[in-house]
């Protein structure tokens, strides 16, 4: 196997991808649109959208064009939405892969609606980073009514937070579809931590995110993932250090005692954050060894004076090694992280093994 020859790899359980996926679909209780944005989350596009097709999603979301006509490339046929703003220049490239945008301002819809083709109304309910401000929907009346979208959508900025925050933009929601001179096919707002928190949708899709990839949204979510990735690398050297030597650049730490340092090939350059140094764990043989020393490029240093270990051994920065776990969101709370930048910053020089289901 792949894992066998490497220095560092990234393993990915599509059996627990898509066993989230079916949780999610229960839950929610309406089709499903899920996120494959950012190459899934860091986790590669293709293969997860591949292994995502047995829930017979509705469709996909993703970022950009470019993203959306990869999964083309491999014969993703389901239909694809584009969920940031996209430039008029991108039109054609759009249309070419029969992909739906999502659009928010008076001229772009403007342009695209002369081509005749399915797009999605987005509705600013309070995020203020894209989309038609819920006050001003009045102002499109005549471009909607002569070419209605497909669906109309919104974003939550908090819905894992018990603020009121979900509810209120709900309600701008429901008052923004209210003026609109039509009834739109297809209504979707509720991503991950909203239906984790609230169930089934009142929507008519429902948009999973980072759920799919095994981070779920806290204690009191009503539904919670399988782990779905692994980041594990090997010991490359061994050395042994005196009492008052340094490790790593600026020198931040100092050995407490004599002792020894692992060397492990990979680095922030794979996507495990430099500021991760001297705050966070590993796993070795199932027992949690220090992160000593600031992370460097393509090594990362740990404390194992009291390990047995040798070069060629596996180290696990995220996930399970026997009975021990580290989770995507510790690693994101110890390095004062988002779980979504531990995710996406899994650099695409990583090899990435798929374990599980794999259609």
């Amino acid at each position: 196997m792949q894992r066998l020859m490497t220095r560092a790899w990234v393993e990915i359980d599509l059996g627990a991808l898509v066993r989230n996926g079916e949780r999610f679909a229960r839950a929610a209780g309406v089709p499903l649109l899920p996120m494959v944005k950012a190459d899934a989350y860091g986790l590669g596009a293709i293969r997860v959208a591949q292994a995502l097709r047995v829930l017979e999603p509705w469709g996909f979301g993703v970022a950009t064009v470019e993203e959306g006509e990869e999964l083309r490339r491999v014969g993703i046929d389901e239909r694809i939405i584009v969920f940031s703003p996209i430039l008029p220049t991108q039109f054609d490239a759009v249309r070419r892969a029969q992909m739906r945008p999502v659009l928010g301002d008076r001229a772009t819809i403007e342009r695209w609606i002369r081509a005749d083709m399915p797009w999605h109304l987005s509705i600013d309910t309070g995020m203020n980073r894209a989309g038609l401000p819920w006050r001003e929907v009045e102002t499109i009346h005549d471009l909607v009514a002569a070419n209605p979208p497909e669906g109309i959508c919104t974003h939550f900025h908090s819905a894992q937070i018990p603020n009121g925050s979900r509810e209120e933009q709900e309600r701008r929601f429901a008052d923004a579809v209210a003026q609109l001179p039509f009834r739109p096919k297809l209504t979707h707002a509720d991503n991950s931590a909203a239906i984790e928190h609230r169930s089934p949708s009142p929507f008519l899709l429902a948009r999973p995110g980072i759920f799919l990839y095994g981070v779920g949204s806290g204690p009191n979510a009503t539904i919670t993932p399988e782990r779905v990735a692994a980041l594990r690398g090997r010991i490359v050297e061994i050395r042994v250090v005196q009492e008052g030597d340094t490790v790593g650049y600026d020198a931040s730490w100092r050995a407490p005692r004599a002792g020894r340092i692992a060397t492990v090939s990979l680095g922030y350059a794979d996507g495990y954050r430099r500021g991760l140094g001297n705050r966070t764990q590993v796993l070795l043989k199932g027992e949690r060894v220090p992160v000593v020393g600031f992370v460097t490029m393509d090594m990362t240093m740990i404390e194992v004076t009291d390990k047995r270990c040798a070069v060629g051994d596996i180290v696990t920065f995220i996930g399970k090694d026997g009975d021990a776990e580290i989770t995507v969101s510790e690693g994101a709370q110890q390095g004062e992280l988002s779980p979504y930048e531990i995710l996406t910053g899994l650099r695409g020089r990583l090899p990435r093994v798929y374990v599980g289901a794999d259609p």
